[in-house]
């Protein structure tokens, strides 16, 4: 199936649409089966931090493309995270359907210089433009496996007051610089890898109100499945979910590597992690189309064994 374009996969829901982040192969074949196997659209996501990671953006999006035009379901490309703006015309010329300009570190007058200039320009290519607003924890290191947290320190980050974005500074913001969507802090962090971030979903519905646009919800690892239906239900249309995504595929490779740990055919332990990865997949983007009920207790995760 051709690449969906993201403002029509996020559009056309009122639920929530699932924007995965992918490094190797084998979670981008992981994100594409779950979705399949969920019979549900899903967002592939290559941050600038994997960009990094491989050495160019190049051979995974051409790795995305060949993938995504198997699959049976619709998918859209998204680069994530770039603040490198010759990083973003490289991802228009790639086909990428959508694009997230990240200047939320940067003053508001040169985030909102910077991103109107990024989205007139992607607008004239049809590319979707995601900007962010407010400060999203858990930033100050690269996201892609580098630099994981329990959720303590950048959960502090998350909640300092005057981080999270303003309904009318976000209304105002969007208006000014056109974007197809906005990011924006509500008490999540970036890196948590336990999901005990505690969302202001009044704030949620205040932005949802606010804002003309889609809300996209960053930092969602750290967040339990009750409280991800409730953001969506407060107005969050776009999720990305990354570091709990990677959790369950390292786990997976762990678990294959101690029980046989004589193995040196990584296909032996990272299909294992795709299997893993895709059936999460799956069973987030049911929770957060709403086809599944979410568990009735909050499941806290289990604490790491003493050393």
């Amino acid at each position: 199936m051709p690449l969906t374009p993201t403002g029509k996969l996020v559009a056309r829901t009122a639920s929530g649409v699932g924007a995965f982040n992918v490094v190797l192969l084998e979670q981008l074949e992981a994100v594409l089966a779950g979705a399949a196997r969920a019979g549900l659209p899903v967002i592939v996501q290559i941050s600038e931090n994997a960009a990094a990671y491989r050495g160019a953006l190049g051979p995974l999006t051409a790795a995305a493309h060949a993938a995504i035009a198997e699959s049976g379901v619709p998918v859209a490309l998204h680069l994530d995270h770039a603040t490198d703006t010759d990083l973003v015309k490289e991802a228009v010329r790639l086909g990428f359907t959508s694009v997230m300009y990240d200047g939320s570190l940067l003053p508001w007058s040169e985030n909102l210089s910077r991103t109107r200039e990024i989205t007139r320009r992607c607008h004239d290519h049809g590319v979707w433009v995601e900007a962010e607003l407010g400060a999203v924890g858990g930033k100050d290191r690269a996201e892609d496996g580098a630099g994981e947290s329990s959720g303590d320190s950048a959960g502090e980050s998350a909640h300092t007051p005057g981080v999270r974005t303003d309904p009318a500074e976000a209304a105002r913001f969007v208006a000014d610089t056109g974007v197809d969507a906005l990011a924006v802090a509500v008490g999540t962090a970036h890196r948590m890898t336990r999901r005990t971030a505690a969302l202001d979903l009044a704030l949620i519905a205040e932005l949802h109100a606010a804002v003309p646009v889609p809300l996209v919800l960053h930092g969602s690892s750290g967040v339990d499945d009750r409280t991800l239906v409730a953001a969506v239900r407060a107005g969050m249309r776009k999720v990305n979910i990354s570091t709990h995504l990677n959790g369950v595929f390292t786990a997976e490779v762990r678990d294959r590597l101690a029980a046989r740990p004589g193995t040196v055919d990584p296909r032996r332990y990272l299909g294992p992690g795709r299997d893993a990865m895709a059936g999460e997949v799956a069973r987030l983007l049911r929770l957060l189309a709403e086809e599944a009920e979410p568990p009735q207790e909050h499941e806290p995760e289990p604490e790491p064994a003493a050393s």
